[in-house]
């Protein structure tokens, strides 16, 4: 699967891009189906502190499949988009093992 990975209004970081891109890896090695994932890391003042904005969209068979978080910080945003993730993979085969 082909990884592309965007930073805008914040700072790169090799930390997150490798936390991302295994995570990824995983689902990809979960539903070998996956084509390319568009990953998105935006910071936002937000007087709250949840200014970390992680936003991921899945190529694959059918629609995109996207999904967003804001948290605290980019490693708690990456964890609950990847979960939602994989909750809307987990439907998507179920609707391809249907048919």
């Amino acid at each position: 699967m082909l990884i592309n990975i965007q930073f805008i209004k914040t700072k790169g970081s090799e930390f997150l891009t490798q936390n991302v891109s295994k995570n990824l890896n995983k689902l990809s090695d979960k539903y070998d189906w996956l084509i390319k994932a568009e990953v998105y890391f935006k910071e936002e003042n937000d007087p709250t502190g949840r200014s970390k904005i992680c936003e991921i969209e899945l190529s694959a068979p059918g629609p995109r499949i996207f999904a967003s978080s804001t948290e605290e910080s980019f490693e708690l945003a990456i964890k609950k988009t990847i979960f939602e993730l994989d909750q809307q993979l987990k439907k998507r085969k179920a609707v391809f093992v249907a048919h």
